[in-house]
């Protein structure tokens, strides 16, 4: 797995990227990429049932806060390193990132080709960069900054990370 990996946020010449491409975890998932602004994905490469580990999160590197960082503790960063960081936000996820067993499992049964997603705020207490979601879920929180501004009620409809459990239950103490 590489050292650094660099995700490219507006991409112009799809053609060129995608010959250029080597998954990182062939076989698992692989990044479809788009043309624009923050509009690639990371796809199933085949089917996994609810519950099934996709993947173990490995060659991370700690990092600061930024918007491709994932918060792994109160105070702690990491850059995923991998085509992980391409796994997009949706107020429905299809994933959850778990950053004690450090495991990308499935929270609802995916097929080949299906997106995988996670929400966000199940661990990021506040977000690097704030965005509107378009995600279009029922139960879509509109405004992702982190789970500092969402109610327990909100975040008791996620998995959650133990970073943010405890965080949420000092903020609510």
């Amino acid at each position: 797995m590489p050292v650094t990996y660099a995700k490219v946020e507006k991409i112009t010449d799809v053609a060129a990227v995608k010959e250029a491409y080597k998954p990182t975890h062939p076989g698992l998932f692989e990044v479809v990429y788009s043309e624009g602004d923050y509009n690639s994905k990371l796809v199933a490469c085949k089917s996994y049932a609810k519950g099934e580990v996709i993947a173990k999160v490995e060659g991370t590197t700690p990092g600061p806060k930024r918007y491709t960082s994932v918060q792994v503790a109160k105070e702690g960063h990491i850059e995923l390193n991998s085509d992980l960081v391409f796994m997009n936000h949706s107020c429905s996820p299809t994933v959850s990132l778990d950053t004690d067993t450090m495991t990308v499992v499935a929270v609802v049964d995916l097929k080949e080709g299906d997106n995988l997603t996670f929400f966000y705020p199940s661990s990021e207490w506040e977000m690097d960069q704030p965005f509107t979601c378009w995600c279009g879920a029922d139960k879509c929180v509109k405004s992702i900054q982190g789970a500092k501004f969402l109610s327990k009620e909100t975040m008791g409809r996620y998995f959650t990370t133990s970073h943010i459990q405890q965080l949420i239950s000092e903020r609510d103490a």
